[in-house]
């Protein structure tokens, strides 16, 4: 656990010398302060802070076998890819064995999925990302797990001690039970019957995915087991998936109830005793005040993402209301036009610090943004800025950095489907004639896959890929890799510097400042549709472009610039 008294220290420092204009003579002490802030802040600040990690679906990254799905050694060899891009940590969503194409219902806990190569390609991807200075965490499931699994199979046949590993009702409950993320009444929702056993089991994720019983200290004792088998296999640590729901006290305490939060400490607790250094962050998919609940008082979890920034961004960018659907937001208008600093100022008066939150735009379980704005990439590059601006550890879901989008919204997995990475046949993912979205036998019967073909020849009319935006300076992806630099390069962009936003020119223009000691980096950006001329007093003396689309002091629509000292 890293020393928090130091960097408390080391943000008190820095914090004194933000948000002031650029002195226009040299200043030693501000220098040498700044100095030792970044020195005392590099030895006391975990690995995580300020990383930037880049969510793969492994199904949908590269396939180098030719089968159609993407493998481990299809990541291992992009991984110069990623490294090209400055990725310092990869988050795998599961790759466990399991019965479906999405995985959060393993059916082994110490398999990898085979359809994505051998337990050694895994270790030997692991080694070699560790040899790029890429660290990888694994999605964890550990809420529940498919009917399909052992344990399920001989709890349902009252076998000890598996009897209790799960949650039975011989009866229908009738007392208000409902899904998990609402309010509604409906038991059947969650209660599922079970013909052997004659009873009704829990599942908030539907009947393929069992809740587990993690009140009972054999189930408990199990979860740290599998940690531990995958931590001594070199990941640096895991995602934690629907963390809001491990223990659930009745109808009416279905979610956040101090028995998880609890559950959660206990659980940190020993993957630092076996792992100090491990990373734990959560998918709690609530209201930034409940998702601090999982830091624990700093004996809990490490880091929550930030599911209320993303929607932050995709309201500035026009999109509109965004629906959790497997979480509570309340959403609550602001009183304030300026919707990111409303949302750095909740983090902030939150039980947890401002590191806890991390920011991303959107992720497996939620429509690409890309297809959300319409495939523009300008605003696709303003959203690669909103995010890069905002403190915290970055998250980019794979795809973004070219803006890729979806056939449609139809099925979840057109969120999820192959990367683009050239213009040749299948986008560069796979040799094969059919790639995994068009298998019949990962989907069930009403499901259709002959979408895939129409979206991969549309996509392929354009720069829609990695190579294509890899030639252009100006590209999307040229935008991911500047910001991610200027992250790693410039200590503003951590969670020390100071940040600040405001509307402009009517709300069309945004701009914001990240500042450390005498260190500033500005950006403009167009929010509207009509060419906006730079104010002549925005820029102070001393600064430079080192972001600009067009060598004009105008921004045309939806275009930003970036000025440094």
């Amino acid at each position: 656990m890293l020393n928090k008294s130091l960097l408390t220290l080391a943000l008190a420092l820095a914090l004194t010398g933000c948000g002031k204009a650029p002195e226009q003579t040299t200043n030693t002490a501000s220098v040498e302060t700044q100095a030792a802030v970044t020195q005392l802040a590099q030895a006391t600040n975990p690995w995580w802070q300020d990383a930037v990690f880049y969510q793969i679906w492994p199904r949908s990254f590269y396939d180098t076998n030719g089968d159609g799905t993407g493998d481990f050694k299809g990541i291992e060899a992009k991984l110069p890819y990623l490294q090209d891009l400055g990725i310092n940590a990869i988050w795998l969503t599961p790759m466990f064995e399991a019965p479906s194409y999405h995985g959060y219902d393993f059916t082994e806990f110490y398999q990898v999925e085979q359809d994505y190569g051998s337990m050694q390609d895994f270790e030997q991807l692991v080694q070699a990302a560790k040899a790029k200075n890429i660290n990888i965490i694994l999605d964890l499931v550990i809420n529940h797990i498919s009917d399909k699994h052992e344990w399920f199979q001989r709890s349902a046949k009252g076998e000890a001690p598996y009897k209790d590993y799960f949650v039975w009702r011989d009866e229908l409950p009738s007392d208000g039970w409902g899904p998990a993320w609402s309010t509604e009444v409906k038991p059947e929702a969650v209660w599922h019957y079970n013909e052997e056993r004659k009873a009704y089991y829990y599942a908030a994720f539907g009947a393929s995915q069992p809740d587990l019983n993690l009140k009972h200290p054999d189930v408990i004792a199990e979860m740290k087991k599998m940690a531990k088998f995958w931590l001594d296999k070199g990941v640096a640590g895991f995602r934690l998936d629907a963390v809001r729901y491990v223990q659930e006290d009745g109808p009416q305490q279905r979610a956040d109830t101090q028995g998880t939060i609890d559950y959660w400490v206990d659980f940190t607790q020993y993957v630092k005793s076996v792992k100090p250094d491990a990373y734990l962050v959560a998918e709690a998919w609530v209201d930034l005040p409940i998702a601090a609940k999982y830091w624990g008082d700093g004996k809990g979890l490490d880091a929550g993402f930030d599911f209320e920034f993303g929607y932050k961004v995709l309201e500035l960018l026009n999109v509109g209301k965004q629906n959790a659907e497997f979480g509570t937001m309340q959403q609550s208008a602001s009183s304030t036009d300026n919707l990111l600093m409303a949302n750095l100022q909740q983090r902030k008066t939150t039980s947890a610090p401002m590191e806890f939150f991390s920011p991303f735009l959107t992720n497996h379980d939620q429509p690409r943004l890309s297809w959300q704005i319409g495939q523009d990439f300008n605003k696709a590059k303003l959203a690669a800025a909103l995010l890069f601006s905002s403190p915290g550890t970055t998250y980019i879901y794979y795809g973004e950095e070219i803006a890729l989008t979806q056939a449609s919204d139809k099925e979840h997995l057109h969120r999820r489907s192959p990367m683009f990475w050239d213009n040749s046949a299948q986008a560069g993912f796979s040799s094969a004639d059919k790639v995994w979205v068009q298998r019949d036998d990962l989907f069930p019967p009403q499901a259709e896959s002959s979408w895939w073909a129409p979206f991969l020849a549309a996509q392929q009319q354009g720069p829609n890929n990695v190579a294509a935006q890899q030639a252009d300076a100006k590209s999307v992806w040229s935008l991911y890799k500047f910001l991610i630099q200027q992250k790693a390069d410039r200590a503003e962009f951590g969670i020390a510097g100071d940040y600040n936003a405001e509307f402009l020119a009517e709300g069309k223009l945004l701009k914001i400042v990240r500042s450390l000691g005498d260190k500033q980096s500005l950006m403009l950006l167009n929010l509207s549709a009509d060419t906006m001329a730079v104010p002549n007093d925005l820029v102070p003396e001393g600064f430079t472009a080192t972001w600009q689309e067009d060598a004009t002091p105008e921004l045309n629509a939806h275009q930003l610039q970036i000025w440094q000292n």
